[in-house]
């Protein structure tokens, strides 16, 4: 049979042949198309998260001082002489009665053999005067001396023991200046500043080191006398100390000054930290405290996890499986803690993205994963539907 013969079955064919072409031309397209349908999913970890909480420290009273030990000692020179040995330097742990600094003895051990060989005569000279005497007694009561000579013996008796009371107590006067020229530890602490060293001649009162008892730092500061009338003690300060990543410490106010200074109008306050194993064990440290006064009690987030587009504002919250593009309404701004009032939008407990950061979309799966299983909320892997 020819093909001219049947020109329907020819027709037929050709449209058979369009088709397959056609429905092959499609199948990638088809592909790509579900490829393009799956949707990315954020991987969170626990550590991608933020969960909103409540404050009462907006608009509380700020301290601002510094770390100090309560327990601490300005060791000074009690006798002048040259600095022959520093036993122990900044940092390093001490014992009570530990020596720190040795000053030369050699002029106050020869001031104790002075005064103790003037303390071994003096002792002789009342001796001797204390027999006499006790001569002229017998010789007057049985009528062979006068009165007068009893009475001068008396007097020269008198004389020695005043002396021999002046010989001991410059011995004990020699004696404690040679323990002066050892300064000893006069508590287990660390030396926290050494001002001597080996050569150096030190006269009366000159300082020579301090020590602190790390175990005793608590918070020294001060609040601007307009902000008195709502502090008292026993109220809670939340504490930050610079150059310690543990981030706030929890203290309690200990002590108010009942006069301001002077010069800035300002009111020394003292706070213990609540748990003085894990406060700062360095003194001197810069600290900033806020008193919390219970007044005002707000929702606060950290000004990272809050994104701006001119006057509006957004959060990324973990609304179940799914990423929730949620308004917020913002109030004050605390500069120190770099939090931000959160006024609507939020309840406490949401969850939302500590740091949102890359492409984000509004009910984006979410999977969870373990810590550090994913790196700031930027990881994504792809789910089909």
């Amino acid at each position: 049979m020819s093909l001219r013969a049947h020109p329907t079955l020819v027709l037929t064919t050709l449209a058979l042949a369009a088709l397959l072409g056609l429905s092959a031309c499609q199948r990638p397209e088809a592909k790509s198309k579900d490829k393009a349908d799956a949707k990315p999913a954020l991987l969170i970890a626990p550590e991608d998260l933020r969960q909103v909480g409540s404050s009462g420290l907006v608009g509380a009273p700020v301290l601002t001082g510094s770390v100090q030990a309560a327990r601490r000692a300005d060791l000074r020179a009690e006798v002048a002489a040259v600095v022959l040995q520093v036993a122990k330097d900044n940092g390093e742990p001490v014992r009570q009665g530990d020596v720190i600094v040795r000053l030369d003895s050699t002029a106050i051990r020869d001031n104790l053999t002075s005064a103790e060989e003037a303390l071994r005569a003096s002792t002789q000279s009342f001796e001797q005067t204390e027999r006499v005497l006790q001569r002229q007694k017998t010789l007057n009561q049985q009528g062979m001396t006068s009165m007068q000579a009893l009475e001068d013996a008396e007097l020269r008796r008198n004389a020695a023991q005043s002396d021999l009371a002046a010989a001991k107590a410059r011995v004990v006067s020699a004696r404690q200046q040679l323990t002066r020229t050892e300064v000893r530890a006069p508590f287990d602490g660390v030396v926290s500043e050494r001002k001597v060293s080996v050569g150096d001649t030190v006269q009366v009162g000159r300082e020579i080191v301090k020590v602190i008892d790390p175990r005793s730092m608590r918070f020294e500061g001060q609040v601007s006398a307009d902000r008195m009338g709502e502090i008292k003690v026993g109220q809670a300060v939340a504490l930050r100390v610079n150059g310690v990543a543990e981030g706030e410490f929890k203290g309690r106010i200990e002590r108010i000054d009942a006069a301001a200074n002077a010069t800035t109008r300002q009111v020394e306050v003292i706070a213990r930290f609540e748990d003085p194993a894990s406060a700062p064990k360095v003194a001197g440290l810069y600290a900033e405290g806020r008193v919390d006064t219970g007044l005002q009690t707000a929702l606060v987030l950290p000004e990272g996890s809050i994104v701006r587009q001119g006057d509006e504002a957004h959060v990324w919250q973990i609304d179940g499986t799914k990423l929730k593009k949620t308004a917020v309404q913002l109030g004050e701004r605390d500069a120190r803690r770099g939090e931000v009032v959160i006024k609507t939008g939020l309840k406490a407990g949401d969850q939302v993205l500590r740091s949102p950061v890359g492409s984000l979309n509004d009910g984006q799966p979410v999977q969870r994963v373990a810590a550090g299983g994913a790196a700031s909320g930027v990881r994504t892997a792809v789910v089909k539907p």
